[in-house]
Order: C-alpha cells, then structure tokens, then sequence
C-alpha cells in the first residue's frame, strides 16, 4: 500500500514538531531557533525512507504550541485522570499531547479521527509502552471539548 506523499509529509512533520517542542523545552530556545536547527539538521542528515517535513504545517505547529501553551496545559490536563499533571509528563509525551491538542483546535481541516490517529503513530515513534493509548484517550476527551460538531456527528 503506497502512501500520499502530502500525506506522508504532513506525518513527518508531526514527528518533527514533536522533535523541535522537545528542543526548545530542553534547551530554552526560541521557537524560530528551534525550527531553524531542525531544518539545518535535516539537510545535513541522510533521510532514509522518511518523507521531508511539510514545512508550512511543522511551522504552524510548533508556533501554535508555543503561542498557546498556557491554554493547551490547561485543556491537557483537564483531559488526564486521577492525579496527573501536565507536569508529572514526560517531556516528549508533553510536547505530543500539546501538539495534538493544538492541531484539535486549530485544523478544523484535519478529520478528528485522522488527527488523533497520527498523534497516536507519532507516541508509537517514540513509545512501546502505554503512552499511545493515553495519547489516544487525552485526544478523545479534548475532541469532545474541541470538535463538539464533528464529534457529535459520529465524525
């Protein structure tokens, strides 16, 4: 089964946000510092079978994430249980639940479905163990929150 390529740039830039967030949080650089060493990093890298980044959404991302990251805590960790904080994450479990969060609210263009169903394959990227469900369950309860229409819909 061969992929869209739109399709495949659109998930590598998802797995690059994430990358770019976890930056800036671990070394308190700016976002645009952040997306131009992610950039300079990819030339200088070989690639493999990964698509390149689409450039306009890894932006919009990471530059939503950052504009609007009290907002998204807040929307985060009201959607954990028991005694989570937004806090107590992980930092690269941080930045995808943020991500994810923002691109809920932002691209209305992305089906819910789909935009959680790529949070949840970035997670696995990065996780084997329990975390892409909680990616998964985090995004379900905010899209009941943020895609009261196209939720309630069945979409």
């Amino acid at each position: 089964m061969s992929v869209n390529p739109s399709v495949a740039r659109r998930s590598a830039a998802r797995l690059a946000a994430v990358q770019v967030l976890y930056q800036m949080e671990m070394t308190g650089v700016s976002d645009e510092q952040a997306l131009s060493d992610s950039k300079a990093r990819r030339t200088e890298e070989p690639r493999g079978r990964m698509a390149e980044p689409d450039s306009s959404l890894l932006g919009q991302t990471v530059r939503g994430v950052t504009a609007e990251t009290a907002k998204l805590d807040l929307l985060v960790g009201g959607a954990l249980t028991g005694d989570w904080t937004v806090e107590r994450l992980e930092a690269v479990l941080r930045a995808i639940l943020r991500a994810g969060a923002w691109e809920l609210g932002a691209r209305v263009q992305t089906p819910t479905r789909v935009c959680i169903s790529e949070w949840v394959d970035v997670a696995h990227a990065f996780y084997s163990g329990p975390e892409p469900g909680l990616v998964n369950a985090v995004l379900d309860r905010l899209a009941q929150i943020l895609r009261v229409e196209e939720v309630g819909k069945g979409g």
